[in-house]
């Protein structure tokens, strides 16, 4: 998709299409209370063009709420799309994000290949800091990207529907400096998100681990990001026990994928694991881990036919890494970032580890095996092990663990979980910044005494209850003493129904969120 950024009038454009966003400022309350809906623009010609729409209560401005005029009048646009973002009060970037995925998508059935994304403008209302220039301009172009991603890759019919040219165009009084850094800071990161998607999207018999370490390394050496490819023989020299474990069963060789990000002009100082709260310590290194199974059988503990198929997503945790790296490699941040993931199938084969295996761990930890599809963790655990040896003094993972955080979040929130108040301090701005959600979750002895082994150290389930916090107890061991971030996507990785900004499938989660919490320790 071709991305621009304009400055021009909104009366003068020639498009196929142009978006202007709207909010709902209606404060009243009750049974009387009605829809006031504003456009955010200060353009005369689209407040007349208008006019008669608005007040007809026909449009309500509500979110991702649409409204098609053709031919408007005083407008060489040929089309005008309203687009709402709710309650002025409640909206923030992130509906300003959807409201431009939602115009893409709103034009791919009609067979528009450009629109023009108006910037909102907000200045004449009350608290009109609510949608600053600089981040809506950034969230747009990624909304953009988002809202373009269809997963229908693989029809034998398939048709282009993807647009051609998406243009944000910004107020003429703009720092207009600003505005085209937050706009290419956009099209990285959009572009990185849906990477991860398309490496999320493929079938597992195309998306093995081998074939996923190759796309790694190939997007690393476009980038510029160092990138080793290890397997078997790398992880029998680490004495990767858990990793191994998980990959013994299948046919397809592991794969564990090593990304390095160099920053230039960073001193080399030495590391001996600093914290947030005494950064003097030495020179931070992050560590991203990604949890890549590429397809999920459960094992020996195999799971329902039903949904199965769905299990092609749960390296997503890995995708969403490896989006990250090539956004930050792209960023530029100052900060050393390693990107980690054990990418592998978990298989049911003679060979395969049983309920009741013991397993020895890179960090020499013993787990008592009692659910082969509690894989997840086994490979992470060695992830988080090997990022700490290589230096990382701060760690992040992600995987699509547990069905319990769905249960226990819905598929509104993904689980948080850390050690170290101030690292998720940072995460929790980081979020202000991406616009996802995620809810912070409990730790504690008490969920540690869940998975205290009898035979071995720990045992890889502690039980029906309380099972995203469980698991993320059982990481906790393998993190250590390093200030440490859990991300369970499991919920929110894969969309079963199409929204009007996103299509179903794969949607990338967790990459921005990532990239911005990096970010944050960048010198």
């Amino acid at each position: 998709m071709r991305t621009e950024l304009s400055f021009s009038s909104l009366t003068e454009i020639q498009t196929e299409l142009l978006a202007v966003t709207a909010v709902d400022i209606q404060t009243a309350k009750g049974r009387d209370a009605k829809p006031a809906p504003v456009l955010l623009t200060a353009d005369k010609a689209v407040k007349a063009a208008t006019t008669a729409v608005l007040t007809s209560g026909e449009f309500k401005a509500g979110a991702n709420e649409t409204l098609l005029l053709h031919a408007p009048v005083g407008l060489k646009a040929k089309r005008l799309l309203l687009i709402g973002l709710g309650k002025q009060a409640k909206a923030t970037v992130n509906h300003v994000r959807n409201a431009a995925g939602t115009a893409v998508r709103f034009t791919k059935p009609r067979g528009i290949r450009e629109l023009v994304f108006a910037l909102p403008e907000a200045e004449f209302l009350p608290q009109a800091e609510f949608l600053p220039p600089g981040p809506c301009v950034r969230a747009s172009v990624e909304g953009a990207f988002v809202g373009d991603f269809d997963p229908d890759t693989y029809r034998s019919d398939r048709k282009d529907l993807s647009v051609q040219s998406f243009t944000v165009a910004g107020p003429a009084g703009a720092d207009k400096k600003a505005l085209e850094a937050a706009f290419n800071e956009g099209v990285i990161v959009g572009e990185s998100q849906n990477f991860t998607r398309t490496l999320v999207n493929e079938p597992g018999n195309v998306l093995t681990p081998t074939e996923f370490g190759k796309r790694a390394a190939a997007m690393s050496k476009e980038v510029g990001l160092e990138c080793e490819v290890h397997s078997t023989e790398k992880l029998h020299e680490l004495k990767m026990g858990a990793f191994w474990s998980v990959s013994q069963g299948s046919e397809e060789p592991p794969a564990l994928i090593v990304m390095r990000y160099e920053p230039e002009g960073i001193k080399d100082e030495p590391v001996s694991h600093p914290t947030d709260k005494d950064p003097s310590v030495g020179t931070p290194v992050i560590g991203l881990v990604g949890k890549g199974i590429t397809f999920d059988t459960g094992g020996i503990s195999i799971k329902p036919a039903d949904n199965m198929e769905k299990m092609k997503y749960d390296m997503a945790g890995g995708a969403a890494m490896v989006g990250a790296m090539r956004a930050i490699a792209l960023l530029k941040p100052q900060v050393r970032v390693i990107g980690i993931v054990c990418a592998s199938e978990n298989m049911p084969d003679g060979k395969a580890q049983k309920p009741g295996d013991v397993q020895t761990a890179m960090s020499g930890k013993t787990i008592e095996i009692i659910n082969t599809d509690a894989e997840g963790r086994l490979v992470l655990a060695d992830g988080l092990s090997y990022a700490r040896q290589l230096g990382a003094t701060h760690l992040i993972d992600a995987a699509t663990l547990t069905g319990a955080i769905g249960v226990a979040l819905g598929m509104v929130n993904a689980g948080a979980f850390s050690n170290d108040d101030e690292t998720y301090a940072k995460f929790q701005e980081a979020l202000a910044v991406s616009g996802e959600k995620f809810w912070r979750m409990p730790l504690g002895e008490e969920y540690a005494e869940l998975i205290k082994s009898d035979i071995g150290d720990i045992k890889n389930t502690g039980g029906r209850y309380g099972g995203a916090s469980t698991a993320a107890e059982f990481l906790r061991v393998f993190a250590e003493d390093t200030p440490w971030i859990h991300l369970d996507i499991a919920g929110l990785a894969w969309i079963d129904e199409n929204k009007p900004y996103i299509a179903r499938g794969p949607s990338g989660v967790a990459v921005r969120s990532i990239l911005e919490w990096v970010r944050s320790y960048s010198a």
